[in-house]
């Protein structure tokens, strides 16, 4: 554990980043030879897509043991387990935690079934990372962080833009007061829709939850909680096709625009959907447009990509009026490597930038936005979270 003693929250994630990566590669690092020999015995729920993305950070994490996979369609679960090389799999949460022993349970189920499973792992005895939503509610999730603190049990939430080192430099540029006053941001998010489930679409689901969650867990870590929400939502696309159900009814907002009031005169705007044409398809990994912008009485500051992938930051000022690029290498971050990061926490003793304070603020948002939408009125916010958010 001395190996890490003198880290700053920021070294240790980019420190613990940079390793995952020499061991994905098979490279061989004095830092990696160094980690700790503990793993934390750990389960996996949900193996559909995001598996795809989460399984070959955390099979090659050095504080990871994959030790059983779980999923409602039982061959899923079979096929993860083959792929991966994980001994046990399971059809359904009551026969994994029934099943081989294990201390950390990573959730990438659909987003309705995330405030169940997540109980039901907490009740257990079980630390949880949850993709994003924790909960479908701000109460359920206050309930959910109750519950894990009176267990002495970790509960984290996606996403994890703020520990990406764009992040961090957008982060120092505001307090430094590079762009003086700050006035406005705006941030968006959108595609054509997933066709892959329906889900997306129904009670519990919509582009808040799934794509504008990004923008706003970014940009409150950038300007701070906030303090009332206004939003108008629609529908676009009334009936949709999927590969799981066929034709469905859209009954959950694929289209939404959402201004935030971070107090002291900020005001910042979220535009998100599942009816954006995108060049570079649904994943946008070469998006090189400004995704996220923020401006100020002497400054203007440009993410350039999206956050979950950034590629850089644009930056201009009145002392210095031309854009210039600056945080190109992602310095070893990939959006993936959220719960390997937050297994390190439990072996380390050290802490992410993420929390599930503003995962729960960032819920707040989405259900002020849907509440507003619906009432034609301005909602106050009640809950907050630890800012800023110091690397």
């Amino acid at each position: 554990m001395n190996t890490f003693s003198a880290l700053t929250r920021r070294d240790f994630t980019k420190t613990s980043m940079l390793a995952g990566a020499a061991l994905a590669s098979g490279a061989v690092s004095t830092l990696v030879a160094d980690v700790p020999a503990k793993r934390i015995r750990t389960g996996l729920i949900g193996c559909g897509s995001v598996s795809n993305q989460y399984l070959p950070q955390l099979t090659n994490c050095p504080f990871v043991e994959v030790v059983s996979l779980c999923d409602i369609k039982p061959e899923r679960a079979r096929r993860q387990a083959e792929r991966f090389k994980v001994a046990h799999h399971y059809p359904n949460i009551e026969a994994m935690l029934a099943g081989e022993p294990f201390d950390f349970l990573i959730d990438t189920t659909d987003m309705q079934q995330h405030e169940g499973i997540n109980r039901r792992a907490l009740e257990a005895g079980k630390h949880v990372w949850s993709e994003k939503p924790i909960g479908n509610t701000l109460a359920a999730g206050q309930d959910l962080l109750r519950i894990a603190k009176a267990k002495n049990l970790r509960l984290w939430g996606a996403p994890i833009t703020v520990q990406s080192p764009q992040f961090a430099f957008m982060a120092k540029q505001l307090a430094a007061g590079k762009l003086g006053r700050v006035a406005a941001a705006h941030a968006d998010y959108g595609h054509e829709g997933p066709g892959w489930s329906a889900f997306f679409y129904e009670k519990g689901g919509g582009s808040l939850p799934d794509l504008a969650v990004y923008n706003l867990t970014s940009l409150t870590g950038l300007l701070g909680p906030v303090k009332n929400v206004s939003a108008m939502l629609s529908i676009v696309t009334p009936e949709r096709t999927v590969s799981d159900k066929g034709r469905i009814k859209v009954t959950e907002e694929d289209n939404a625009m959402v201004l935030l009031d971070h107090g002291q005169g900020i005001i910042s705007h979220v535009q998100s959907g599942f009816n954006y044409f995108n060049p570079n398809g649904h994943n946008g990994s070469k998006e090189t447009r400004h995704t996220i912008s923020i401006v100020g009485s002497t400054g203007f500051m440009g993410l350039v990509g999206y956050d979950w992938e950034p590629l850089g930051v644009d930056l201009a000022t009145k002392n210095s009026p031309t854009l210039e690029r600056h945080v190109t290498d992602p310095q070893g971050y990939k959006w993936q490597q959220g719960a390997a990061l937050a297994a390190e926490c439990l072996v380390t003793g050290k802490e992410l930038l993420v929390t599930p304070e503003q995962a729960l603020h960032v819920l707040e948002i989405i259900t002020a936005a849907r509440e507003s939408s619906a009432t034609g009125k301005r909602i106050a916010l009640t809950s907050t979270f630890k800012w800023p958010i110091v690397s």
